[in-house]
């Protein structure tokens, strides 16, 4: 009994001790975390019923049914040897029970293979839904989180980490479901062993728990490692990237930098590998060695069956079911033990799932995907409905902006009047605070001091899809989706992809249609080289398809980021041209460096160092000789 005792006390400090070399960097978790992280068991499940309730009953049920296989295959192979023996004794005896014994057997191996069959492809299309399903909900999900959040890079390590889980969680559905029919098996394996000899039991126990012990502290090993590397191997996804892709091909031909890319790429991933060999190498030394100590034991058991059948104690149908259980009953508890390494390390990384949908924004949105209680929230926040159109427009009243674990502040103190119908420009030098404050205009930020109004009310006080649904922007570094052309325009109004006037208005507003017309495909061609038949586009070209999705838009507020930084002179004359008749009526920011371009602003608000320094017409501006004359005369110089 001092032998279980001691086992037994070493797997619980195994389980609930934390190593003490246990320091890896990255949040590496002891054995108690690893226990109690089961507890995400039941909320994995819940995920897996809800993608398809019949295929989970399906896949359960079959398993049920498939741990009885094992024992049945055993005891009717019992007989079969039993039968075979007296047929040798006696001749005359019929053989008609061994050929039914044998029908039975070939029976029980065919379930067996369909039972297999049916369950794998059960969880093989498990799999594929459940990961459809998580990932679109985790695209949705990181829709709603502040933009805030994707300018931190421990955000980003909880992105990547929760979108590994998308797609290798699966297999902890497959395997606590095999660790439950693997139970279901043990259990009857062992009720035959002990009606036949207990200490089987014993000496089975004694001869895998070390082996146990071992996997278990090697895997909590491996989910350190794994979870202390992963800015680096953000680190080694992005030189991948930058190595070898047709936005940076160019700057790594100009500038030699393939074997520098290539090198850094080699030091961290080599310091990765002789991290995971030490590891590797551990677990298959010990591994080893643990697998001789089980395999001894097996053959300990065998000997003393064969030596008890040989005295006549057991026949020779009992001595192949008890080999064959013992057998079995140690391959299953290995697989059992080792696999609950395996489901608590996987609940280990599925807490990273979790852990990306706790994530709560604070900016709340209100959408077609929201839960059953949205319109109880909007009520208790008290949103007001947008103005159709807007009457007073917006005030910024001292107004300050910080980013996420920055010193310096992006904007402070800043206070003006955007008004209803006005034409807005901003200007000042790169680092002024431009951008920032157009994104906390459309509430992509909320300030970190101050409040911008719009007609009277804080913008907080609107729905904030509502707000953006009725802004209309296209920043500097708009996205060039590797997609047909028309996506690229419809993206400024998706729920109008299908309008095929409203994009060729869109199109013929922003001078985009001169694009479209020299595309083999028209609308439906693939731009961007990234897929097959893809055409790719020049910076203009680009930028009037940019420039397509916030006419397709139709807002109330229009803004435009450097809108016409690629366009050559003479396009960009006819875009401002169109712009100033396609805003009439209109709210709009423009941000832009060229003065040509700023000056047909009603008003031009100068920021220096994220403060407003001026604001009036250009010729008032002008007048006053300060900031906005001095840039303006600067730039004037370089075209003397």
């Amino acid at each position: 009994m001092n032998v279980f005792k001691n086992l037994f006390d070493r797997l619980l400090r195994a389980l609930f001790t934390r190593p003490a070399s246990d320091t890896t960097p990255g949040g590496a978790k002891g054995y108690r975390e690893r226990f109690f992280a089961l507890r995400n068991l039941p909320r994995f499940f819940a995920l897996i019923w809800k993608v398809s309730p019949p295929m989970m009953l399906a896949t359960t049920l079959l398993r049920v049914g498939r741990a009885a296989v094992p024992v049945l295959a055993l005891y009717v192979g019992k007989l079969i040897v039993d039968e075979v023996v007296m047929l040798t004794r006696l001749p005359s005896h019929s053989a008609e029970h061994l050929w039914q014994l044998v029908a039975i057997e070939f029976g029980i191996a065919v379930v067996s293979d369909v039972l297999n069959r049916a369950i794998a492809l059960l969880d093989s299309l498990l799999g594929d839904l459940f990961t459809n399903a998580t990932s679109v909900d985790l695209m949705r999900y990181a829709a709603t989180l502040d933009l805030e959040m994707f300018e931190d890079s421990t955000f980003y390590d909880k992105l990547e980490k929760a979108r590994r889980q998308t797609t290798s969680r699966i297999s902890l559905m497959t395997q606590s479901l095999a660790q439950a029919q693997d139970l279901v098996s043990m259990l009857v394996l062992a009720g035959g062993l002990a009606a036949f000899a207990p200490w089987l039991l014993a000496l089975l126990l004694i001869t895998v728990i070390p082996a146990f012990i071992s996997e278990t502290r090697f895997n909590q090993k491996s989910y350190s490692l794994m979870n202390s590397w992963t800015p680096k191997r953000r680190e080694l996804d992005y030189l991948r990237y930058i190595g070898a892709s047709d936005e940076t091909a160019k700057e790594v031909k100009i500038f030699g930098l393939a074997n520098y890319l290539a090198d850094r790429y080699k030091t961290v991933s080599d310091e990765y590998f002789l991290e995971n060999r030490a590891l590797v190498i551990g677990r298959a030394s010990w591994g080893g060695v643990l697998a001789m100590l089980g395999t001894a034991g097996y053959y300990a058991a065998y000997i003393v069956i064969i030596a008890e059948t040989i005295a006549g104690k057991l026949s020779l149908g009992d001595m192949t079911f008890l080999a064959g259980s013992f057998r079995s009953l140690r391959g299953t508890l290995e697989g059992v033990l080792g696999r609950f390494a395996g489901i608590a390390e996987g609940a280990l990384y599925l807490q990273d799932l979790f852990d990306f949908f706790a994530l709560k924004p604070r900016i709340e949105q209100l959408t077609e995907h929201s839960s059953h209680a949205a319109p109880m929230l909007a009520s208790e926040k008290k949103l007001f409905a947008l103005p159709r159109p807007i009457r007073e427009g917006f005030v910024f009243e001292n107004v300050g902006f910080k980013y996420v674990n920055a010193e310096r502040w992006a904007l402070r103190n800043v206070s003006f009047e955007l008004r209803a119908a006005e034409k807005l420009a901003l200007v000042g030098e790169n680092g002024a605070g431009k951008t920032t404050l157009v994104k906390l205009l459309a509430r992509l930020y909320d300030p970190t001091e101050g409040r911008i109004l719009l007609d009277g009310r804080d913008l907080r006080e609107y729905d904030v899809n509502e707000l953006r649904s009725e802004i209309g922007v296209i920043f500097q570094d708009f996205i060039r989706y590797q997609m047909q052309a028309v996506v690229n325009i419809a993206v400024g109004r998706i729920s109008e992809r299908e309008n095929k006037p409203r994009i060729d208005h869109a199109a013929a507003q922003s001078l985009a249609d001169t694009v479209i017309k020299r595309l083999p495909e028209g609308y439906e061609q693939m731009v961007g080289r990234y897929f097959q038949k893809g055409v790719d586009l020049s910076g203009g070209e680009w930028q009037k398809l940019g420039l397509a999705r916030a006419y397709m838009r139709d807002a109330q507020v229009l803004i435009l980021d450097e809108p016409t930084a690629a366009l050559d002179a003479r396009a960009e004359h006819e875009v401002f041209e169109r712009f100033t008749e396609l805003t009439a009526g209109k709210t709009a920011v423009l941000i832009s460096h060229r003065f040509s371009t700023v000056r047909m602003a009603d008003r031009i608000l100068v920021l220096e160092g994220g403060k407003p320094c001026e604001i009036g017409s250009h010729e008032e501006l002008l007048a006053a000789d300060g900031r906005y004359a001095e840039l303006f005369r600067l730039q004037q110089k370089g075209y003397m």
